[in-house]
């Protein structure tokens, strides 16, 4: 069964998912084997947005998240200090692909998160929502964002 998650909807379909070749700017695709998903995305490129994230939310739709972008890999750690919602926090190297998911963050807790060396990119979402529809390490990620010299799914793909 392949899961696909688009539009702030869960479906369960054995065809393929929402293609989204044209990596839009605001929005990123994940997939894992039997599963894909489509986020809406604010994008924290800069130190201030990255230190801002997602605080002082009390709800977030779905379908959406938030991708934090470094210049150059980086050993990732994030808390909780002033979010209100739980959060999947979903860590990957500068190819996209995913190393380390941390499930269910605590909303303002301060104990450092954990996502190890070589993050490139961080993207936040609803927490649980990963569990739910099977995103783990290994999945990739297709954005924009993402040097495509470098990416392991690219925008033409």
């Amino acid at each position: 069964m392949r899961h696909v998650l688009t539009a702030g909807l869960m479906l369960a379909c054995a065809g393929a998912g929402p293609t989204h070749a044209d990596c839009t700017p605001g929005s990123l695709d994940l997939r894992w084997p039997g599963g894909q998903a489509h986020f809406t995305v604010e994008v924290a490129a800069d130190q201030a947005a990255r230190e801002k994230g997602l605080m002082f939310r009390d709800h977030m739709a779905s379908s959406a998240g938030m991708i934090f972008v470094y210049q150059a890999p980086t050993h990732a750690r994030f808390w909780m200090k002033n979010t209100l919602i739980p959060l999947d926090m979903i860590f990957a190297d500068e190819t996209g692909r995913v190393t380390v998911v941390q499930s269910d963050a605590v909303p303002q807790d301060l104990t450092p998160i954990d996502g190890g060396e070589g993050v490139a990119y961080v993207i936040e979402i609803n927490g649980g929502l990963a569990a739910r529809i099977g995103i783990a390490a290994g999945a990739e990620l297709r954005s924009d964002l993402v040097d495509q010299t470098k990416a392991a799914w690219r925008c033409a793909d």
